[in-house]
């Protein structure tokens, strides 16, 4: 098995059982708007990550791959002269879009999975991508396509797989063993064995401030678990110290050769 395949095979690892799952009245993978709202909002006019860097050095037209309310890009308005956003959720859409008009950037919105809806966009000099990595089991179509559209391609995920932060509670609720990978490091080495070779910027990020009922909500649905347990959940989590996340920018010119 190559890195590629091992890739998508550990990210299949974090299939929830179909036991665990049909006992859920939610959807353990949907996050609420506002967590992405907020994400933007708060760094609006304040580029503050390596990533916000990569993009302000390059400027000009940009593309945002799984954008959200544009946390990504939108900090780095004054340097682009245009940016084209992409993501499965409308709403999230018209956040993004309600924020560069304010901005008066020009920009334009694409309802759709990347790479299914690349054909709808053109060439740009920078294709940012942050914290959608871990959901893409094929990585081969997915960086293809950005580097097919733009002359450079800024990707951001966490150190850690998003979810291994849970994994204890996982044990604790359902006595289930949860998987510790795939990692941003395994991705530079598929990335590598794509012909990538990236530069890569380690980094750290503060935790992101979320109202505790609302952090409870998100975990228990995450969990799996029902309304009845959130005072036993909330229990639980009034005791942890949420930490500092490890954070990686991956940064490369595609070789228009390949």
């Amino acid at each position: 098995m190559n890195a590629v395949e091992r890739w998508a095979t550990d990210l299949a690892g974090w299939a929830i059982p179909p036991e665990i799952l049909a006992q859920a009245k939610e959807s353990p993978w949907e996050v609420p708007r506002n967590v992405f709202i907020r994400r933007a909002d708060r760094q609006l006019g304040t580029p503050s990550t390596p990533t916000h860097q990569a993009v302000l050095d390059y400027g000009g037209t940009v593309l945002d791959v799984g954008a959200g309310a544009g946390a990504a890009s939108l900090p780095c308005a004054r340097a682009l002269s245009h940016l084209t956003a992409v993501d499965t959720n409308a709403k999230l859409l018209a956040e993004f879009a309600e924020r560069a008009a304010a901005l008066s950037l020009p920009y334009r919105t694409v309802e759709g999975r990347w790479p299914d809806v690349h054909a709808e966009v053109g060439m740009v000099d920078v294709a940012v991508c942050a914290n959608v990595l871990y959901n893409v089991p094929d990585l081969r179509p997915f960086v293809r396509a950005l580097e097919k559209h733009a002359r450079r391609v800024v990707l951001e995920l966490t150190a850690a797989h998003p979810l291994t932060g849970m994994n204890e509670l996982w044990k604790r609720f359902h006595n289930l063993d949860r998987p510790a990978g795939p990692t941003a490091d395994d991705a530079i080495v598929a990335l590598r064995e794509l012909g990538v070779e990236p530069e890569v910027v380690r980094w750290r990020k503060d935790p992101a401030p979320m109202p505790f009922d609302e952090r409870v909500a998100v975990t228990r649905r995450r969990l799996c678990l029902g309304a009845e347990r959130t005072e036993e959940l909330a229990a639980v989590l009034a005791s942890e110290e949420i930490g500092t996340r490890r954070m990686i920018t991956l940064l490369w010119s595609p070789d228009r050769m390949q």
